[in-house]
């Protein structure tokens, strides 16, 4: 895994640390027991319930693992100021042809959530968006072409 840093808010790293605490305290428990329960069942090559806890196993330990990571490299964000987009600030943007504007808020890949117009800085508009101020026009490219829109305001 990279050293890349992963920029979280306080709230999300909390959530992080504790999914981490339960995949280690109470998932890895539970899967030891599904394995040794599928394992009394007799011949392992054709046992669907040994192969099922092994993904498991193997999924949990992934997440452990990405979870360790992203702890470890975690940057906690804070509210940008100084009217420069950047990770933790609110941009209203207007999308040249539209008449209304729209509102996102820029985070870490891991917060990013399109439902609560939360974006990741390494969106094709997150990275549009980083370093610029209002009256700055921006293009980003998407699967249906370039798109130009213009900062309104920067919170």
């Amino acid at each position: 895994m990279s050293d890349e840093k992963e920029y979280l808010s306080k709230e999300k790293l909390e959530e992080l640390i504790k999914e981490l605490d339960h995949l280690k305290s109470v998932r890895r428990k539970e899967i030891a027991e599904q394995l040794e329960f599928a394992k009394g069942l007799g011949d392992l090559s054709e046992n669907a319930e040994y192969h099922e806890a092994r993904q498991n196993q193997a999924e949990a330990e992934e997440r452990v693992s990405k979870l360790e990571q992203m702890i470890k490299n975690a940057v906690i964000t804070q509210k940008h100021k100084g009217g420069i987009v950047g990770i933790g600030s609110t941009a209203m943007i207007l999308r040249q042809g539209e008449k209304n504007e729209r509102r996102y808020q820029l985070v870490g890949s891991e917060e990013a959530n399109t439902k609560e117009n939360k974006i990741s800085n390494k969106s094709p508009l997150g990275e549009a968006l980083m370093g610029k101020s209002k009256g700055d026009k921006v293009s980003y490219e998407t699967p249906m072409g370039i798109v130009s829109c213009i900062i309104v305001n920067v919170e």
